[in-house]
């Protein structure tokens, strides 16, 4: 059965974390996207500061963590998916906040992850192409961080996922890390062969596909039973702004800026069966706030749409 989720970030605080977890059941969600990223924000660590949140032993962040999951568990939401904080390399940053992310961030994630009972990850590529000259250099670096998280994924059962990204290149965005559905496929069957585990799969990033011009139903088909997670979210094809779908038009006749006919397709023909997960935090936050359940609800309402259209008999059976 297919499930509907969406981020906790700006819904879900840690004051009183379980008042988060019941708005989003009331708005009519099962699952939810823990947002560990926002403990230790990508802004930051692009300008090279670090907060010590990780610093915490891992005991420290179970007991931190605890009314979280008590608060999901008491509302009878699945935390079925979380974001390793990002990027897990800064290029060009110095080594000591390179080294916290790779030996204090990376696996003490994986330990809350484990500790939530999440079955998946999501993690962003080095975006390294433009440093090294060559995509598959640039893949080779990713590897070497997958590597050292790949054994603790087997140990806990989890399933990283990698993402489609864009880069920005001289003012412009373009193609970034895992943009290749081919290549993508191939890497997942050579780590999981490597590892005889399911420890590597995919996110499907619908902002980020829009704004590069991924072909949505080729993309997820080639990737089939690999796509694990999806960070849904709309664009207007420029500029990754994470709103809700359908909000954007390519012109007066409100034609959508984004192919979600060709995303619904993808999926139905792969008999995509897990969580339709809306990646919109940022859209709770143009809202007033007495508007935030409607908000919710609303893309909650978007997400049983997708999920009929998925199933629908006429079209599967034709």
């Amino acid at each position: 059965m297919i499930g509907i989720g969406v981020q906790t970030k700006n819904v879900v605080n840690d004051n009183h974390p379980e008042e988060g977890f019941v708005m989003l059941k009331r708005a009519g969600f099962s699952c939810a996207d823990f947002s560990l990223n926002a403990y230790l924000s990508n802004v930051s660590l692009y300008q090279s500061e670090k907060n010590d949140f990780f610093t915490q032993t891992i005991q420290e962040l179970e007991l931190f963590f605890t009314p979280h999951k008590q608060g999901a568990e008491a509302a009878g939401i699945t935390i079925n998916q979380m974001h390793m904080p990002y990027p897990v390399h800064v290029p060009g940053g110095d080594r000591e906040i390179n080294d916290y992310l790779w030996n204090q961030v990376a696996p003490k994630s994986m330990a809350v992850c484990a500790f939530f009972e999440c079955p998946y990850i999501v993690i962003h590529g080095f975006k390294l192409a433009h440093f090294l000259g060559a995509e598959e250099l640039e893949w080779q670096e990713t590897l070497k961080f997958i590597d050292s998280i790949a054994p603790l994924a087997k140990e806990m059962g989890i399933t990283i996922c990698i993402e489609n990204l864009y880069d920005g290149i001289g003012g412009h965005l373009v193609e970034g890390p895992c943009c290749n559905g081919k290549k993508a496929a191939e890497r997942i069957d050579y780590i999981n062969d490597k590892y005889g585990a399911e420890v590597l799969g995919f996110c499907f990033d619908t902002g980020h596909a829009n704004i590069v011009g991924i072909d949505f139903e080729g993309f997820i088909t080639t990737l089939g039973s690999r796509l694990k997670v999806l960070h849904i979210h709309d664009n207007d094809g420029i500029s990754d702004l994470h709103q809700i779908p359908f909000t954007f038009a390519k012109s007066r006749e409100n034609l959508s800026s984004t192919e979600w006919d060709g995303f619904i397709r993808g999926l139905r023909k792969i008999q995509f069966d897990r969580v339709l997960n809306f990646e919109t935090a940022p859209v709770l936050t143009a809202f007033p706030e007495p508007m935030k359940r409607d908000v919710l609800g609303f893309i909650a309402d978007i997400g049983r749409y997708f999920c009929e259209e998925i199933q629908r008999q006429d079209v599967i059976n034709s």
